[in-house]
């Protein structure tokens, strides 16, 4: 199972509160930051927020040291809050309501994300002198959830964008990309640092050279699959900067999310039902898609999150394959078909799911009147004050 090793099923019994609540251990997130860091010496982290903004998880990473990607005027505010120098974020979403831009320039974000004429001409306007990164359009097709449709300039475009920028009285900052979350490949990030290499060779000969390169995330996490290690991913990455750059920017930014957050969480959802429809098992919980768990229907093969029960006798046979849908009356919250679990499992078992810190709260909500999961912290990282 990925599991964190504070949150065995043994210590997972004893908590006391009604499902669903999703319990994170702070002292994993610290320990895939640390480990992050030693694969990429050099690179500065920047947390992307966005997978989740949990108050508790932005002190662990400050406290430790990382900064933070945001996607919006709200986690910004968030990060204020978590007492993080707004001069130190990234604001890294290349398509922004001119607002966000205006309100985040004022609160003292200098550094900004573009990947179209349009985008440059709102900073400009209400961020002048800011500084920018472009957002080129790289190879995602490795990523469980690839990005490029909806972001990203055009290789082509690239030289012609930075020069407009510099027109429009911005500062050409650097270059980023995004290879899609959740990449197994190491070698998606070596052909784009390729290929941002060659932009940045193109920018010299007009006279400008760049002072960032960000590799953006899709950092993989694991859930039951195997995935490379962060030392492997590193080892590439390391090397392609060395061969692959007209030279070394003095800014070098790494964004994961998912890769720091996912072990750390463990979802528990209580069994409300049990029926038979149409000849399936199927399987009643008291979390769904729309209350933290979206990843489960966003993929054609669905999201293989490990999972352990409370019925008597898992881990052996016999079982029986469940369809397990959510409580809500919306059929389209149903996450996994054909799961084996006890064939004895039953209303008041709990379903723990491991490898749910990211992506799970950050996307709930109360459809139906069905409360969110109720967050649970653990670990000696942060301020004692921080933890629930």
């Amino acid at each position: 199972m990925t599991w964190p090793d504070a949150l065995s099923p043994e210590f997972l019994a004893l908590v006391d509160l009604p499902t669903p609540y999703l319990v994170t251990d702070l002292d994993t997130v610290a320990d895939r930051l640390l480990a992050f860091r030693a694969a990429l010496p050099g690179f500065d982290v920047h947390y992307a927020m966005k997978c989740n903004p949990s108050p508790e998880i932005l002190a662990t990473v400050h406290a430790h040291g990382g900064g933070f990607e945001i996607a919006s005027l709200g986690e910004l505010r968030m990060l204020e809050r978590a007492g993080v120098d707004p001069a130190e974020v990234l604001y890294s979403n290349p398509v922004k309501p001119p607002a966000h831009i205006a309100d985040a320039y004022a609160a003292g974000v200098w550094r900004f994300a573009f990947d179209s004429p349009n985008e440059l001409r709102k900073i400009a306007q209400y961020a002048p002198g800011a500084a920018v990164y472009l957002r080129l359009h790289v190879d995602d097709a490795s990523s469980s959830f690839p990005l490029s449709r909806k972001f990203g300039a055009e290789p082509s475009e690239a030289r012609d964008l930075v020069v407009l920028a510099r027109r429009l009285g911005l500062r050409p900052y650097g270059i980023t990309f995004h290879v899609g979350s959740q990449c197994p490949d190491p070698l998606a990030w070596r052909a784009a640092i390729g290929l941002s290499g060659r932009i940045m060779s193109d920018l010299l000969d007009e006279g400008i050279v760049l002072d960032m390169l960000d590799i953006g995330g899709g950092f993989p996490s694991s859930y039951v699959s195997p995935v490379p290690a962060i030392s492997s991913i590193g080892d590439v990455v390391l090397q392609a900067v060395d061969e692959l750059l007209p030279y070394r920017p003095p800014l070098l930014v790494a964004e994961p999310g998912r890769h720091l957050v996912a072990s750390s969480g463990v979802m528990a959802a209580g069994v409300i039902g049990r029926e038979v429809r149409g000849g399936e098992n199927w399987l009643f919980v008291d979390v769904s898609a729309y209350h933290g768990l979206m990843e489960a229907i966003q993929l054609p093969t669905g999201w293989d999150y490990p999972v352990w029960t409370t019925a008597p006798g898992h881990g052996a046979m016999p079982t029986l394959p469940f369809t397990v849908t959510g409580p809500s009356c919306d059929s389209s919250d149903t996450m996994f078909h054909g799961l084996h679990l006890p064939a004895s499992i039953d209303v008041g078992d709990v379903l723990y799911l491991g490898a749910a810190g990211a992506y799970t709260v950050s996307y709930a909500s109360s459809f139906n009147g069905f409360p969110p999961p109720t967050p649970l912290f653990v670990g000696s990282s942060v301020h004692a004050a921080l933890v629930r």
